[in-house]
């Protein structure tokens, strides 16, 4: 069988995303499981609403506080934060799953969930950050989703975000997204070759 840029081993690696928000990571990933359907997104789980047009099972499962509860109490979750008021949560099943069936699974969390993850659970982190704080509030600005007030704990929090880049393995600057991207992209084709190689 011929080898192929990515997807060639028998069980999949987990990879966490983090970054500020509005620092491009979601756009990264969807290039990267775009360009490569061996490598899939998880979909966390939540208690906050709907934005925009945010689909339920596709961009979040959206769940209500009790329900949300009932999977912390049933151990459904690998990890979970509450963050802005509401809570987050990552599926043990679905990840063990995917990496079964050879499948690089990315998670996107903020660095309070990605610190408890890798406590329990093997994973390449990868930071990206934004150029700056004064363009990560403009990116906030234009977006559009947000008030004023949200915006300034984003950045607030995002403070907080940066100083946690030293437990990370890797950190890209999203100042060009093509740039971006192919340093993204390659971390991932070296961790699959490094494991391939290790044996």
């Amino acid at each position: 069988m011929a080898l192929k840029l990515l997807g060639n081993t028998n069980r999949g690696l987990a990879f966490i995303v983090s970054a500020p928000a509005g620092t491009g990571k979601t756009t990264l990933v969807q290039m990267l499981t775009t360009e490569f359907p061996c490598v899939v997104a998880n979909i966390s789980y939540t208690t906050r609403q709907p934005r925009g047009d945010e689909v339920n099972g596709s961009d979040y499962h959206f769940l209500s506080v009790s329900e949300f509860e009932e999977k912390i109490a049933a151990g459904d979750f690998l990890e979970h934060v509450l963050l802005y008021g509401n809570h987050y949560g990552t599926s043990r099943k679905w990840i063990e799953s995917q990496l079964d069936l050879g499948k690089h699974v990315v998670l996107v969390i903020d660095t309070q969930g990605a610190a408890l993850l890798r406590k329990k659970f093997p994973a390449v982190a990868i930071f990206v950050r934004p150029p700056s704080v004064i363009e990560l509030k403009r990116r906030l600005e234009v977006r559009g989703t947000e008030s004023l007030e949200i915006i300034e704990a984003r950045l607030e929090l995002a403070e907080d975000e940066l100083r946690a880049v030293k437990y990370y393995d890797y950190i890209i600057i999203n100042d060009d997204l093509k740039i971006a991207y192919e340093a993204f992209r390659s971390v991932f084709i070296a961790e699959e070759h490094r494991v391939m190689i290790g044996g």
